[in-house]
């Protein structure tokens, strides 16, 4: 901070000391409206402890793991799951509600490691040179290689 000081003292813009110092300008000007308030410029930026109020209760958050853990819905992603409670006049939280949830126990990860555990399958309309005709292409894919099964 003092060599920004000095440096800005000197007729330096402060863009173009922040780009020699490697950092944005907002955050050059972030850093010298800490040390005018505080003067220890301590970064508080990450980790804060501010209290959010519509924060998820640890009581929420095990209700959507519950409900998504439930046999109907532990195939479906967060998206369907909310619908099909929508559906019945249920809210639990939001679709971003869900996947941090899940994420934060663990349960949001691929569901295949390796090739041949999980297939995909699709069928396409293919044109063909004769107007009105169309070939049907039925198509397995493994999820993993993305290499048709044959």
């Amino acid at each position: 901070m003092q060599i920004l000081a000095e440096g800005i003292a000197a007729g330096a813009r402060a863009s173009e000391l922040a780009k020699l110092m490697g950092v944005g300008l907002t955050t050059l000007q972030r850093w010298r409206r800490e040390f005018k308030a505080d003067g220890n410029g301590v970064d508080r930026c990450k980790g804060s402890t501010r209290k959010v109020a519509h924060r998820l209760s640890v009581e929420e958050g095990q209700r959507i793991l519950f409900t998504c853990n439930e046999p109907k819905y532990a195939d479906l992603p967060p998206g369907q799951i909310l619908l099909d409670l929508a559906d019945q006049g249920i809210y639990i939280g939001s679709e971003r509600s869900f996947y941090r949830v899940l994420h934060a126990h663990g349960q949001l990860h691929r569901r295949a490691d390796g090739p041949n555990q999980v297939w995909s399958w699709d069928i396409s309309y293919l044109p063909t040179s004769v107007k009105g005709i169309w070939l049907y292409l039925y198509l397995v894919v493994d999820i993993w290689s993305r290499k048709v099964v044959t």
